[in-house]
């Protein structure tokens, strides 16, 4: 158990979770949500009094103590599943994960997730997130992209981490292999809503994005509604002959749900083995060799990888930078579709 004390200072905020929010130290590493549950369980004192409505003033000059309980063990329990661990100390682990892995337990899929493995991978290194021993998932990639991903250790670390994800500090990149060659000179692409080009031929999307009306494991593209998203997207390699498809670098100014895929779905080339948003569309033999079209035919995943992630360290504000090698099925794809030119 640990206490934290401090004076609020001039002008506060009008509710009492805003203002301990604005003068909690911050190297205490307590969010506004965290900082609520610890009001209503009654762990805030103001000059002397338990104070459990979040809003409720407070004056300039109040003295508050809140008490932090030692973290409780999570719900979720250890599974011991092999992990790729590309980098870790005593604040964060960073993940290579393999496609098929969901990233945290839900009703669909209670256990065999990354947080399962990170529990029992990282054991008693875990000192709390949120008050539970469990690592702080910062961000996910979907079950079917494979790559890096991120996870605090502790309170401090996560809460460093998520503040430079909210404001788009972190370096993200992707590769992926999409339905034809995204190009500025392409009249369609440059007539499609929300798309343009930057110098370097490089593609950017930009809308909305939310759930889709009627199908709610979808998400859908929208300028009215939603969350507002960007990605950008450059050609790496032309594939076929004439070119059919394309491995592209994708990287993200924003971190929605299916974003890539949505995005480029919506320009008119999603990416190949996409269950959700790729269609029923096919690659002609002429272009990518008999091989290369039974291989995209074949292929039951999302092209998607996370290639690229860089960002800076919470505790020693270190640069860092980590890349993972393609995965072995997007490389097979790759040859496969190689083989024509």
């Amino acid at each position: 158990m640990t206490t934290v004390t401090f004076t609020i200072g001039s002008n506060p905020p009008p509710r009492l979770d805003k203002a301990l929010g604005r003068d909690v130290p911050a190297d205490s590493a307590l969010s506004r949500s965290r900082l609520a549950k610890l009001i209503a369980d009654g762990a805030v004192i103001i000059d002397g009094t338990v104070i459990t409505d979040p809003r409720c003033r407070i004056s300039e000059g109040a003295e508050v103590t809140v008490t932090i309980a030692a973290a409780e063990d999570s719900h979720i329990g250890p599974e011991d599943i092999p992990l790729d661990v590309v980098f870790e100390d005593a604040d964060l682990i960073v993940v290579n994960k393999p496609a098929g892995m969901v990233v945290h337990p839900a009703p669909g899929t209670p256990s065999g997730t990354l947080v399962n493995a990170l529990i029992h991978h990282c054991g008693d290194t875990l000192s709390g997130v949120g008050g539970m021993k469990r690592p702080g998932i910062v961000h996910r990639i979907d079950k079917e992209t494979s790559g890096l991903l991120m996870a605090a250790k502790t309170d401090r670390a996560h809460h460093h981490l998520a503040a430079q994800f909210a404001a788009h500090d972190v370096e993200r990149r992707y590769l992926a292999i999409c339905y034809g060659v995204p190009a500025s000179n392409d009249p369609r692409l440059r007539g499609i809503k929300g798309a343009s080009f930057e110098p370097g031929n490089i593609l950017k999307v930009q809308t909305f994005l939310g759930r889709h009306k009627t199908d709610r494991q979808r998400q859908a593209v929208s300028f009215t509604e939603g969350r507002h998203a960007v990605t950008r997207a450059r050609v790496i390699e032309p594939l076929g002959e004439p070119p059919a498809a394309a491995l592209i670098e994708c990287w993200l100014e924003t971190g929605r749900t299916h974003q890539i895929r949505v995005h480029m779905a919506h320009c008119g080339h999603a990416l190949i083995g996409d269950p959700v948003y790729g269609g029923r569309r096919k690659l002609s033999p002429k272009s990518v060799g008999e091989a290369g079209a039974v291989a995209a035919a074949q292929f039951n995943r999302q092209a998607l990888h996370a290639a690229t992630l860089g960002f800076e360290h919470p505790v020693s504000g270190a640069k860092l930078a980590f890349e993972a090698e393609m995965p072995a099925d997007i490389g097979n794809l790759l040859r496969a579709m190689r083989e024509r030119n």
